[in-house]
């Protein structure tokens, strides 16, 4: 009985180990996994496909290859009212920079609001000048919001050229902390 013990315990070694070093060995230096997608820092932002105030269907992804703020919002919520100023300066700020390795930075804001007259009038109010406005009027039960796990906000992504989320939370000059080490120079 022993031996038997012994002779699996071998075969299974001998199996794992040469899948091991065969994996190690026929695996190319520069092969590297796409990120998963997920709401973490490192993970590939989830897809946002939805339409503006005007019918316009606009897609996260279409931004590949820009610096992107994803800004979760609402025309209801104080806080977030609070915030627009500070996302207004660093749209303001980085709309002309020339960047490192991106074409440029977009704000790309997703509103909770209920109604779209409310959430028309918040942009004009609080000048929110780019374009990249969606909605599902879905308050809380809004697709994107239950994609990135919001339960409060406003809340934010920042994601990289890539698509890969690389800060999130982010209020006043903590954008301007993450987004600064990619610009090259400011027009």
């Amino acid at each position: 009985m022993k031996l038997i013990w012994i002779a699996s315990a071998a075969l299974v070694l001998t199996t794992t180990t040469g899948f091991v070093a065969d994996r190690v060995l026929n695996s190319s230096p520069t092969e590297t996994t796409a990120p998963a997608v997920g709401t973490s820092i490192g993970d590939l932002a989830p897809e946002i496909e939805l339409e503006s105030p005007d019918g316009k269907t606009y897609k996260l992804s279409d931004l590949r290859g820009h610096v992107v703020l994803i800004d979760f919002w609402a025309s209801w919520c104080g806080p977030c009212r609070r915030e627009n100023p500070n996302v207004v300066r660093a749209y303001k700020k980085y709309q002309n920079a020339k960047f490192k390795d991106a074409k440029g930075f977009e704000v790309f804001s997703v509103s909770l609001d209920r109604t779209k007259d409310r959430w028309v009038q918040a942009i004009k109010q609080d000048k929110l000048e780019w374009e990249y406005h969606v909605s599902d009027l879905g308050h809380w039960n809004s697709q994107p919001a239950a994609d990135y796990g919001v339960n409060s906000i406003p809340m934010s992504f920042l994601i990289d050229p890539d698509g890969v989320i690389i800060a999130k939370g982010l209020r006043g000059f903590e954008i301007d902390k993450n987004v600064d080490p990619f610009v090259k120079a400011f027009k």
